[in-house]
């Protein structure tokens, strides 16, 4: 990776991206995000370049086809308190439905889209607040819903393993792992996350914001 590239990872800027408001009144209404299931394509080989920059692998010049997105968003305990050292990873399908699994992406080589990095760390601060850049998900076969997976970490012990959901997809309630996360209209609220377009973006970029609320209080 290039030092200018290593430079804007480290430092992007999460609240150019943050829906206004976005934090406002979350004290008053936390819901515990609910977990769900890993599924079948966790990377089980991961890539050589595992930052929180999707759409570029390395010192790769060609993006990755789909809808650019910057993926934002805090990790908090169930008291509203940022959650720092935490290491939040998402994975998810490429433009062309495969994921960087080699159960998925072997048999289906020839549709892979090579610019996608598919799998993404970041590790929060004292704010707990994350970053990626990544594209919006799309279908796949086996499912009915568009998803982005999210893992956090910390201390190397598993603290959640979750989905999120593009708001308003007709497909949400007809896809069983949406509704068995979706019980309640709360939890709903708490997977299913707008993305929006960023005003004056020339390449049609979209924001997305999904505050991650943790079950307990991890140790430092």
């Amino acid at each position: 990776m290039t030092p200018s590239r290593r430079l804007f990872l480290a430092s992007a800027a999460v609240p150019l991206f943050t829906a206004r408001g976005a934090f406002a009144n979350l004290l008053d209404d936390l819901t515990k995000t609910p977990p769900a299931t890993e599924g079948p394509f966790y990377p089980n080989k991961l890539p050589l370049d595992t930052d929180n920059d999707l759409i570029v692998i390395n010192d790769g010049i060609t993006p990755a086809v789909g809808e650019i997105t910057h993926l934002t968003g805090k990790v908090l305990d169930l008291k509203g308190n940022p959650v720092k050292n935490a290491v939040v990873e998402i994975w998810q399908c490429d433009a062309n439905g495969v994921y960087l699994h080699t159960a998925d992406s072997g048999p289906n080589k020839a549709k892979q889209e090579k610019n996608f990095q598919g799998f993404g760390r970041f590790a929060t601060g004292s704010t707990g607040e994350y970053y990626f850049r990544t594209i919006k998900p799309v279908l796949y076969s086996g499912r009915a819903a568009p998803h982005i997976h999210v893992k956090v970490k910390k201390g190397g012990k598993e603290l959640l393993c979750t989905q999120c959901y593009v708001k308003g997809e007709a497909g949400n309630d007809k896809d069983g792992i949406f509704k068995a996360a979706a019980k309640t209209p709360e939890q709903r609220k708490a997977i299913e996350i707008p993305f929006e377009p960023i005003k004056d973006s020339k390449v049609g970029e979209l924001a997305a914001n999904f505050v991650i609320v943790l079950g307990q209080t991890p140790g430092e």
